[in-house]
């Protein structure tokens, strides 16, 4: 009789621990999105648009548009400065993406790759518009969706930069190529092989970035958008 007990109670503990397995990576993921997601926004919060002008003696706040974006630093403190806030905007954007994905990938869980990185270039995006170390006041969040996208789909990524350079350049206003790359951005991931809730995130960063850039909408509609050079 004992023994027979004693088979059941061991039989009911490999059901309990079986079950637990079984719930055990649904539950995971919810840890493991939100992590990489905090670190994605926390990176997203360094505004190289502050940082920059900072370390040459300048409040980006107060001079130009007032904007920490590379427009306004182009204009305010030249080539040199724009350039590198430029690059290290991008940079936390591809970072970001790079981390989500490798975080999903060592992890088990319903949650692929792509989906946390696109959704961690989301959180990078949103950390530059409202970044946590400068008091939620910050860019635009375009050369962070930018940088993302060359680590999500590199031809494409590299095809958007340099479109949106190419226009900048042509049209000397910056928020015509930011408000065209941003149109491109989810079909550009689609064809890339984007499918399902990472295209949902990528949604999500358009509708960010052109939410920003409403005011800039509202003067190219006046015919009052400030150009690079002034």
């Amino acid at each position: 009789m004992s023994a027979r007990r004693g088979r059941s109670h061991c039989c009911a503990l490999e059901r309990n621990a079986e079950a637990a397995s079984l719930h055990w990576p649904h539950k995971l993921p919810l840890v493991d999105v939100l992590i990489p997601l905090a670190i994605a926004y926390l990176i997203g919060s360094i505004d190289f648009g502050v940082i920059v002008p900072k370390l040459l003696g300048v409040d980006i706040y107060t001079v130009g548009s007032g904007n920490p974006g590379t427009s306004n630093v182009l204009r305010s403190l030249g080539k040199g400065p724009a350039a590198l806030v430029l690059l290290g905007d991008a940079v936390k954007g591809a970072a970001a993406a790079a981390i989500g994905s490798m975080w999903a990938g060592s992890v088990s869980g319903p949650v692929t790759p792509e989906t946390l990185a696109v959704a961690c270039a989301f959180a990078a995006v949103l950390g530059h518009i409202a970044p946590i170390w400068h008091r939620f006041r910050g860019g635009k969040g375009v050369a962070t969706a930018i940088g993302a996208a060359v680590y999500l789909a590199p031809l494409f990524g590299l095809i958007l930069a340099v479109a949106w350079l190419v226009v900048t350049l042509v049209f000397k206003v910056a928020s015509i190529a930011s408000l065209g790359a941003m149109v491109l951005y989810v079909p550009g991931l689609a064809v890339s092989g984007y499918r399902g809730w990472a295209l949902a995130w990528a949604g999500a960063i358009t509708v960010l970035v052109i939410a920003r850039h409403v005011p800039n909408i509202k003067r190219l509609a006046a015919g009052s958008e400030r150009t690079v050079s002034g």
